[in-house]
């Protein structure tokens, strides 16, 4: 008897595959493989990380460098797992601040007591590896970068980014997804984009042009881009063309000191270090349009050693701060808060 063959739409798409040896990545929806961004929490908020191909702009805050916390923890999660790494900004020597990456748990004391990560880990796929915890008080080990696989580039006396872009163009083109088929993945973090010190920070239609065009050599690789810029120090009409190019939109802003009218809203504020806001998440292949349960979350360091991200909770409730996301079903922690009349 002739074993039977599934049907397969001729508009069905291909679903990458992905070797054993690379614990880095997952399927996601539609297609899609995923990397993680580093932050269990984001990761589970964005539905599994970052998908390959995909751009993601981080918008800066001018008070605090709070989106540093976002770029070091997508660094060190693919140097980790061995992916390759492009760093840029407007650093004299960039190599230095690889130096302040931040170093996974080493034990699971170092992790908390309750199972947030482990629930985290069935979410994703069952990967431990898929996402690290790191502790933000200890650094990098040296030999994790040191390798032939980082390549860091100045751009501050740069007169243009043609030479970034050169720069980008060759590290994907060894990235190029053939036939589907994914090796290993890459990552590209540009800090401070827009960065006053540099000699091309008043050329907005330049900066434009090199976002539109690595964007169009980021599609059709296995890496994933981050960049990081101050919407502050563009025109209002840039600053939304940045936006609307970007698969995933993030920003980032720090908490004042004493915000009596914050207090009273909202439960633990004191140990809030800033907010992070999604206003899009990437949805390739398709084009329906993702719904979040919320889109702001609070900043907190866990035992003042772990980033976590965490629903922000109406206050008063009874005395006790929010939960982290990955264990949280919705934007409050508590079941006596009562619906929200806006």
């Amino acid at each position: 008897m002739a074993t039977s063959r599934a049907r397969v739409s001729s508009f069905s798409r291909n679903v990458s595959t992905v070797t054993s040896q690379n614990p880095g990545l997952k399927h996601g929806p539609n297609g899609t493989m995923l990397i993680s961004s580093g932050i269990p929490d984001l990761d589970k908020i964005l539905g599994g990380g970052f998908p390959l191909g995909s751009l993601v702009m981080v918008m800066e805050d001018e008070e605090a460098p709070h989106h540093m916390l976002l770029l070091r923890n997508f660094m060190s999660q693919g140097l980790v797992q061995k992916q390759p790494l492009l760093y840029a900004s407007a650093y004299r020597d960039p190599k230095r601040f690889l130096g302040t990456l931040p170093s996974p748990a080493s034990s699971k004391a170092d992790k908390s007591s309750d199972l947030s990560h482990l629930t985290l880990t069935y979410i994703l796929g069952g990967q431990q590896d898929y996402c690290n915890d790191f502790d933000l008080r200890k650094p990098l080990d040296r030999h994790f970068f040191s390798g032939s696989n980082v390549d860091c580039v100045c751009f501050k006396d740069s007169p243009n980014l043609s030479a970034l872009q050169d720069r980008c163009a060759e590290f994907l083109a060894k990235l190029s997804r053939n036939e589907g088929n994914i090796s290993s993945a890459g990552r590209i973090a540009i800090q401070s984009l827009c960065s006053p010190q540099c000699k091309y920070s008043n050329d907005e239609w330049h900066m434009l042009s090199f976002i539109r065009s690595l964007k169009s050599m980021t599609q059709s690789s296995s890496a994933v881009v981050v960049v990081t810029f101050p919407p502050s120090l563009l025109s209002p009409s840039c600053a939304l063309r940045l936006q609307h190019m970007a698969d995933t939109l993030l920003s980032v802003r720090a908490i004042p000191d004493e915000d009596k009218e914050l207090t009273k809203l909202l439960t633990g504020y004191q140990d809030m270090i800033g907010l992070i806001n999604i206003h899009k998440a990437a949805r390739l292949n398709t084009q329906v349009p993702v719904i979040l349960e919320a889109t702001t979350f609070s900043i907190k360091l866990q035992k003042r050693r772990f980033l976590v991200l965490e629903c922000l909770n109406q206050a008063p409730v009874d005395g006790s701060s929010g939960s982290s996301y990955s264990t949280s079903g919705g934007c409050s922690g508590s079941s006596k808060v009562g619906s929200l009349d806006f």
